[in-house]
């Protein structure tokens, strides 16, 4: 192999990371979407976060996304959200 042929090699590796980090990043993103910011989920998404590798649980996306939505809210409109201890 010559060196030229070692570095398209590499940039394609490098590209192919990136690739699916942009996928993982949008994949997160729907998931956070589709919950929305009360925490409802459709009937199906269990079926559809089945297809997604990895272990995942329904109670703790709906917390993420929650968490996520009052970060955005506290980072955008600087407010203050009170998180009761029940909803642990």
């Amino acid at each position: 192999m010559t060196r030229d042929t070692i570095i398209i090699i590499i940039i394609i590796i490098i590209i192919i990371i990136i690739i699916i980090i942009i996928i993982i990043i949008i994949i997160i993103i729907i998931i956070i979407i589709i919950i929305g910011s009360t925490g409802a989920i459709s009937k199906s998404f269990r079926k559809y976060v089945s297809n997604i590798p990895g272990n995942h649980e329904v109670k703790e996306l709906q917390k993420t996304a929650i968490l996520v939505t009052a970060h955005i809210l506290r980072k955008s409109a600087n407010v203050e959200i009170q998180w009761s201890q029940s909803r642990n």
